[in-house]
């Protein structure tokens, strides 16, 4: 190692330690470890450009143990991005700062996505992967490799814990995505202590068993076998590739190196002191780096700044030559026109006959898709029951990237994950798909993609009793509102064929919220009074003679024909209501209060609200003068008519529940 090395290693240390002291928080165990590796790559193996962070063919580098950002922060403000200074640093996970105690995506320039909770930083990178591998499938031409760029994902043994990323890794293999080079800073030192008390499975071997090429690093300060280990794995063009660098967690200080206390508290003054003694650091006050060392980022920076120079002379000579693929990469990344679409008849026609909204929705994802080349996605293997399989757009495989239908297996958690670093990438529309039930597999990372505001698109069929034989352990019951709890999350629940169509005429257009919708196993009828208000999340759908209603009857998506049915029946003894059909509570709640008091008078108390899941959320809507017709409990294992009658989700019981509260 080189003195300038030594000093540039050192320096990510350094200022993490006097940063994680200052703040008197955060994790020094992480980047005192895992520096020689994370300067190795990112001085002379990783392609980027900190004076363009946004260059498309950048590579990406994600730090999935997002525990240890002063790492990541230390990296960005000797490369010089985004200005990030030393008062930012110094100022290390104070209110408002440029350097959070995790990274945030879209907060601090150079963050490529929000990491935290450990794992999901792996599985986003595969997601980032396969999205080069398909971009470089439709956009490259025969000496034009204008998408050719790696993803690196660094985490430890705690990522290593975690399901979600085997999900991702087995994922990974079986796709044979080459552009994919896993970073296992391995210490075997987790909160409680060493791994041994919970974790002794040989990762390497289940690595090789994923169909990753594995590469081991047995010093850790190695830069030379780090860098030697980095080019053998860009070498291998047909394998995802694991590093495993054997390090030791808190390297330099004395006192701490090696041990569980050096993972997730400050080294304690005297211990930083100790540290840059042991280093023979140079500076001796607190935030010092050498003039030199600063110099040598700035030297390194620049190398990047060539590379994509070469990368942008490519990129022009590829347009002049096919200018059909620059308007088509224009499109791609700056979004295509819907216009047409969305203003055509044929989008917006109702049909007349019942329709299960799963089935709707198929038959929209595909009149999309025709005008949005870009859309990519799929099921966790639930495609023919989600209705999800865009036709003609093929499978993305490992033997064709081209593919616009995506197969994760029976993979929820990766999936969900997957999709935030497809959308993270940038290129693409994605959306992924699986049963309601099954959404509970999915929240942690749909948090995830709400923090970051991602518009992925969430497809979620099967979406209550009406899922019938298949009993309570595949029936939705507290789903839905829980995602209703979401910020920045819009969910749709709609009622017919129409409403379906607006509810995906938003997710696709939506620019930083992800949306959900909330779709049905069985038939709907097609609601004559359904339009596109449904776009502003509630509207009447039925409305009263009266200028004031004698009550008002909300509902969504399967429960909106049970509410007109029942309200025909109400005027059969002269009570006069109005229907709300209320798909999306995110959407109404953010309308301006003159629409909201337009649909839902104060001076009409009388309300009742119908959905055949958890009554939670309705009560703001009905207040304490009215009545929730909701599920109390769990479902039942019968036909899905007999469950609605048994439930009470019947119209005489509407009509009983509307004159209950006159």
């Amino acid at each position: 190692m080189s003195n300038i090395d030594e000093l540039s290693v050192n320096a990510i240390r350094v200022l993490s330690a006097d940063a994680i002291q200052k703040a008197k928080s955060g994790h020094p165990g992480l980047p005192l470890g895992a520096a020689p590796m994370a300067y190795e790559l990112w001085a002379k193996h990783m392609n980027h450009n900190p004076a363009n962070p946004e260059w498309k063919n950048r590579d990406r580098f994600v730090l999935s143990g997002g525990h240890g950002s002063m790492l990541l922060y230390s990296l960005l403000h000797l490369f010089g991005y985004g200005n990030l200074s030393i008062e930012d640093v110094k100022n290390f996970r104070q209110l408002d700062s440029l350097t959070p105690g995790h990274p945030e995506y879209g907060h601090t320039v150079g963050i490529e996505a929000t990491t935290g909770p450990l794992g999901q930083g792996m599985a986003m990178a595969v997601g980032m992967a396969m999205a080069e591998a398909h971009l470089a499938a439709v956009f490259n031409k025969e000496g034009f490799d204008v998408v050719d760029h790696y993803t690196y994902v660094l985490g430890g043994d705690g990522c290593m814990m975690e399901g979600i990323s085997s999900e991702s890794f087995s994922l990974a293999g079986t796709l044979g995505l080459g552009k994919l080079i896993v970073f296992y800073d391995s210490n075997n030192i987790s909160i409680e202590g060493s791994t041994d008390i919970a974790f002794t499975e040989n990762v390497v071997e289940k690595f090789k068993a994923f169909g990753f090429q594995t590469i081991e690093v047995s010093d850790g300060t190695d830069l030379e076998a780090i860098g030697k280990a980095i080019e053998e794995a860009k070498a291998d063009k047909s394998r995802p590739s694991l590093i495993k660098v054997n390090t030791l967690i808190g390297h330099g200080c004395p006192a701490k190196q090696g041990k569980a206390s050096a993972h997730g508290e400050p080294l304690g003054e005297e211990n930083v002191a100790a540290l840059k003694e042991n280093i023979k650091w140079p500076c001796k006050g607190d935030f010092e780096v050498p003039q030199e060392v600063y110099d040598h980022y700035k030297e390194l920076a620049a190398q990047g700044a060539k590379a994509e120079e070469a990368w942008n002379k490519l990129f022009d000579e590829y347009c002049a030559k096919y200018p059909e693929m620059k308007e088509k990469w224009d499109n791609y990344y700056n979004g295509y026109d819907m216009s047409d679409l969305f203003n055509s008849d044929e989008y917006w026609d109702k049909g007349d006959k019942p329709e299960a909204t799963r089935n709707i929705s198929g038959a929209v994802l595909n009149m999309i898709k025709k005008s949005m080349p870009n859309l990519i996605g799929g099921s966790a293997d639930l495609a023919p029951s989600n209705k999800t399989n865009m036709k003609d757009a093929g499978d993305f495989s490992k033997n064709d990237y081209s593919g616009s239908n995506l197969h994760f297996g029976v993979r929820e958690q990766a999936m969900a994950a997957i999709s935030n670093g497809i959308a993270l990438h940038g290129g693409l529309k994605i959306f992924v798909a699986t049963f309601f039930v099954f959404s509970d597999y999915t929240k942690p990372m749909v948090r995830l993609t709400s923090i970051m505001g991602l518009p992925v698109t969430y497809v979620f069929t099967h979406d209550s009793i009406g899922v019938g034989e298949d009993g309570p352990t595949h029936e939705p019951i507290e789903q839905l509102a829980a995602f209703r709890a979401l910020p920045n999350f819009t969910i749709f629940r709609p009622c017919d064929r129409l409403e379906t169509a607006a509810a995906w005429m938003y997710a696709v257009q939506s620019k930083k919220t992800p949306t959900g919708l909330v779709l049905t196993r069985q038939n709907l009828p097609q609601m004559p009074g359904s339009s596109k208000d449904a776009l502003k999340g509630g509207y009447i759908i039925d409305d009263s003679s009266k200028a004031e209603p004698d009550a008002i009857i909300i509902a969504s998506g399967s429960e909106v024909s049970l509410a007109v049915d029942a309200k025909a029946k109400l005027a059969q003894d002269g009570i006069d209501v109005r229907v709300v059909s209320m798909p999306s509570m995110d959407l109404f709640d953010a309308q301006p209060q003159e629409y909201k008091d337009a649909v839902l008078p104060k001076s009409v108390r009388k309300r009742v609200a119908i959905e055949a899941l958890s009554d939670f959320g309705w009560y703001k809507y009905v207040g304490l003068d009215g009545a929730v017709m909701a599920m109390k409990g769990f479902g039942a294992s019968g036909p899905a008519n007999l469950l609605f009658e048994k439930f009470g989700f019947t119209v005489d019981n509407v009509v009983k529940t509307v004159k209950s509260i006159m």
